[in-house]
């Protein structure tokens, strides 16, 4: 992930944090993974504005709004936990989701 990916995740790390002090740590795993994904698209800031705003007309487009069920399968690759994957998969325990959410509204 790239720098920007990375500040973007430990703030929504922390944020989560807030909500959720007692999250597992494969709960926190997949909230400072949740964007791990992106990078199969590989496109830069202006790509990724264009494919949340025009939708999956490329292949990369498609890549990367599909960013956390590819995140999910990265995970599983590696033989992460099923909490961690279950965050990217929407799967999660409704509170936890509740706070994913919440953290990375913005």
């Amino acid at each position: 992930m790239g720098p920007a990916d990375q500040r973007h995740s430990v703030k929504v790390l922390s944020r989560f944090l807030e909500r959720l002090p007692d999250a597992s740590t494969g709960e926190l795993a997949g909230v400072a993974l949740h964007d791990v994904g992106k990078i199969s698209s590989r496109l830069g800031t202006v790509g990724r504005v264009l494919a949340t705003v025009v939708g999956p007309r490329t292949r990369r487009f498609s890549l990367y709004r599909d960013h956390e069920s590819i995140g999910a399968k990265l995970l599983r690759e590696i033989g992460a936990a099923q909490d961690a994957i279950a965050v990217l998969e929407g799967t999660a325990r409704p509170e936890t989701m509740a706070a994913y959410r919440w953290a990375d509204r913005y």
